[in-house]
């Protein structure tokens, strides 16, 4: 088609420049602004706290495909709503401004005194000037406990800063909520958590107005690692949501008795993933039907100890450890928590000598995590007593599972190769700088070994303390303004209401100062830390990603016809050597109680295997060799040990074909002789 001539008249274009001149000299057109600047709302509330970051968030993924940024993996955004509403005053965000989400408890007027959860757990009195929005005198502070630390604008900082994961633990604990005098809402636990995950969703839609409409803000939960990958790519937030709660599911135990069933389990982890949730702690702080806590230190540890026993009727138990891993000290500094005990009962004393708990992973723990690797959910091992972690791992490596991690530096760290092995994810609490940087080089080679990223737990709004200002004279300090991690954004000093906070003398007061805090890093600790930090996000999707696309592996030997050197005779039941492979976790071969022993499996076919699992009873092999064979006459050793302990031992070796498989026993681990709940043969 022949194109139509173009005429033009002087004065039209003239007019035309003129125009666009006045237009270019008032502003961007509005479609010209939100491509410039969408990450700037169009309706932020005023008056509201400021951000002071300019520039723009970095989007997309780096050379190699990976997206990049750093991971909270341990925050508490709404445990406002938790303990019976009253523990820790101020909100998120409020549809009313922020002089009314930043406000005191009514109790902790007019200075504090009645602040009682502050100086139970934190020594002194408690004493603060209550007033927030505007004026801040005493809070958000790094070291008070029991003041909003997460209001949205704040972690709107964080996200400017850098952080593109942000793992939200719905979070309560029953029994503080019961014995805190001040309370406005039931103890229930599942109660609280169900309104924690709806405020969560409630933010992502307050943030969503700001930025005109649903879809549009920077404040993104994710359901999936693909989802969360993209949001990422996008330049925004993914916000994940887990559990960190005391007794789940109605999961707590009474005299060492469990008060839910496997119908309460299998409940409340399809209730729980429908709210969205994707990770959880089976166990916090005191021991419940699923599994024993690392126990806490110090003043806290001794209040959470006279809860425990409010809660349970048992006081903390321990046990000399067996290995290098070891549970903490238990406080045992006075606590006024100890008035609320009955007349007569005192905490009781321990032997320093004995640092572990004597509670392990419960058969009703051991059901549970079986059902979150079936829903491909993240375990959360911190606050797991050693011999409960033990066990999980124990459980993921037989299974080849990756979904485990440590979020905030409750975890031995001993226990750190494990959980790189099986393709976990670790972060750290959020420390000091210096303190931050010297844990980081003692995981520095098994990072680099792996090739993962590290991640960070400011476990905000959890009742701990945060970093504490180094000084403003102290070498390396912060200066204003600085660039953010990827050098895209100039940071500078936060200002909200009439208070402007400065790292060097405010330390990690709030959300917002994680990237004035990781600058500190950098100053102080280097700048391979903050590299590896900046690598999390895509470590955490990993793990994720792994365990979303994890299939269960078949066990060649289920129901294949067993055989053995002896069986134990008893008039009651059988321990017959198919017992092993009846796909009953409770049933079992056992031997005579001599000698060497051995059982095996006809697998039916040869296979190429090379993997056995073995779920020793009480009685245990100490030293066994895996044995296999194509024709049940020849055998080769494919694998063995002179040190085993028992519980669920994992064989793995080079994929070998083989229809039978023998457990050759040559050395028993107790007085008693070799005893195998299930036995798993898989294929390579």
């Amino acid at each position: 088609m022949a194109r139509r001539p173009y005429r033009r008249r002087k004065d039209v274009t003239v007019l035309s420049l003129l125009l666009l001149l006045v237009a270019v000299a008032l502003g961007p057109t509005p479609s010209s602004a939100a491509a410039a600047d969408w990450w700037n709302p169009t309706a932020r509330p005023a008056p509201d706290a400021q951000i002071n970051v300019t520039g723009e968030p970095f989007k997309g993924t780096d050379s190699a495909g990976d997206v990049r940024g750093f991971v909270d993996a341990h925050n508490h955004l709404f445990s406002n709503e938790a303990f019976g509403g009253r523990l820790i005053c101020g909100k998120p965000f409020s549809a009313a401004g922020v002089a009314d989400a930043l406000k005191d408890c009514p109790e902790h007027y007019p200075d504090g005194t009645l602040a009682i959860f502050d100086y139970i757990t934190h020594g002194g009195d408690g004493r603060h000037d209550p007033v927030g929005w505007p004026t801040f005198k005493d809070w958000p502070a790094h070291d008070s406990m029991t003041h909003q630390a997460n209001y949205y604008a704040w972690i709107e900082r964080a996200w400017r800063g850098g952080q593109r994961v942000l793992v939200n633990d719905l979070v309560t604990n029953g029994m503080i909520c019961s014995v805190y005098p001040f309370k406005d809402r039931s103890c229930d636990e599942m109660t609280s958590i169900r309104l924690q995950a709806k405020l969560t969703y409630a933010l992502q839609d307050h943030i969503d107005t700001m930025y005109g409409g649903p879809g549009k803000g920077w404040f993104r939960i994710v359901l999936d690692s693909a989802q969360a990958r993209e949001v990422i790519k996008q330049g925004k937030l993914a916000v994940v949501l887990g559990v960190e709660t005391s007794e789940p599911f109605g999961c707590k135990q009474i005299l060492d008795i469990p008060q839910c069933s496997r119908a309460d389990i299998d409940k409340g982890l399809d209730e729980l993933y429908d709210l969205g949730v994707r990770s959880m702690f089976l166990c916090h702080k005191f021991d419940n039907a699923l599994c024993g806590v690392r126990f806490d230190e110090h003043g806290l540890g001794a209040a959470i100890n006279v809860g425990q026993f409010l809660s349970t009727g048992t006081f903390w138990k321990t046990e000399k450890c067996t290995g290098p891993q070891k549970d903490n000290p238990i406080g045992l500094t006075e606590s006024d928590a100890e008035e609320d005990l009955p007349d007569g009962v005192e905490v009781p004393a321990y032997d320093e000598n004995a640092q572990c708990n004597v509670r392990g992973l419960t058969d009703l723990g051991e059901y549970a995590v079986r059902g979150m690797m079936q829903r491909k959910m993240m375990l959360e091992i911190d606050h797991m007593s050693v011999k409960a972690t033990g066990r999980v791992l124990d459980i993921f490596e037989a299974a080849s599972y990756p979904g485990v991690l440590s979020s905030h530096s409750w975890m031995d760290l001993n226990w750190t190769e494990r959980v790189y092995s099986l393709g976990g994810f670790v972060a750290q609490y959020m420390h000091g700088s210096q303190e931050f940087g010297a844990e980081a080089k003692r995981t520095d080679a098994l990072r680099e070994k792996y090739g993962v990223g590290y991640g960070y737990g400011t476990d905000f709004n959890g009742i701990g303390d945060h970093p504490a200002p180094r000084g403003a004279d102290a070498p390396n300090p912060v200066t204003y303004p600085f660039k953010s991690a990827d050098g895209g954004s100039v940071i500078d000093r936060q200002t909200s209401g009439q208070r402007t906070f400065d790292y060097n003398t405010d330390g990690a007061a709030h959300v917002g100062m994680i990237p004035d805090w990781i600058e500190d890093i950098r100053r102080v600790a280097g700048q391979g830390v903050v590299d590896d930090l900046f690598r999390g996000a895509e470590s955490y999707l990993g793990t994720w990603g792994a365990s979303e696309q994890h299939r269960a592996g078949v066990n060649l030997a289920k129901g294949r016809p067993a055989t053995a050197s002896s069986s134990e005779s008893n008039p009651f039941t059988s321990y017959q050597p198919g017992r092993a492979v009846d796909g009953d976790d409770d049933s079992r071969w056992a031997s005579d109680w001599s000698g060497e022993q051995s059982w095996q499996v006809d697998l039916g076919a040869t296979h190429l295997v090379s993997r056995v699992t073995l779920d020793w009873e009480r009685a245990y092999g100490k030293s066994y060799r895996v044995e296999l064979s194509t024709d049940g006459v020849h055998w080769q050793t494919a694998w063995s040990t002179t040190a085993g302990d028992g519980g669920l031992d994992t064989a793995r070796f080079t994929g070998t074909p083989a229809r039978h498989v023998r457990i050759h026993g040559l050395e028993r681990g107790t007085d008693w002789g070799y005893s195998l709940h299930e036995v798993g043969v898989h294929s390579a």
